[in-house]
């Protein structure tokens, strides 16, 4: 099964491919999408959508996972604009007719790490470990897409 994590972000989205073979998982592909912070909000989430759009044609990801929007009340502009980019990537889905998964960070950290209060760098590092990667090749936001991917890998295995 190929899964697709997406970190979503309106500067900076990340993006991770794997697929399960057998107890295996072997990195497909990860990176970034980077819209210019200049262009409007519905340009950055036009460039967003047609980007996965084509990563999706490329490698037909089966399922694709998002993280549980979780905001602080402190930042609610954040929150709303980030509920714009992830409902243009929830449309995508369904355009494309995938199955649509959402995991809370702490339920990804706890499957990959063990412990749900991991730090980024904790995950990153056991996400590269997992890959058999270099840590220093993985971007932040492609890690924590990543992790996503995994995640959703390992908590499928465990509920069979």
């Amino acid at each position: 099964m190929k899964v697709l994590g997406v970190d979503p972000g309106s500067r900076i989205t990340g993006y991770g491919i794997v697929e399960s073979q057998g107890h295996c998982v072997k990195l497909i592909e990860a990176g970034i999408i980077k819209p210019r912070s200049a262009d409007p909000l519905e340009e950055r989430i036009q460039k967003i959508y047609r980007n996965l759009a084509d990563i999706i044609a490329t490698y037909q990801p089966e399922v694709l996972v998002l993280e549980k929007l979780y905001t602080h009340f402190q930042y609610r502009t954040t929150a709303s604009v980030l509920g714009h980019v992830r409902g243009a990537i929830c449309l995508l889905a369904a355009e494309k007719n995938m199955i649509l998964a959402e995991n809370s960070v702490k339920r990804i950290r706890k499957a990959l790490t063990g412990n749900g209060a991991a730090t980024k760098d904790q995950t990153q590092a056991m996400v590269a470990h997992i890959l058999r990667i270099d840590q220093q090749r993985l971007t932040k936001d492609a890690s924590d897409a990543l992790a996503l991917a995994i995640g959703h890998l390992s908590l499928s295995t465990d509920q069979r």
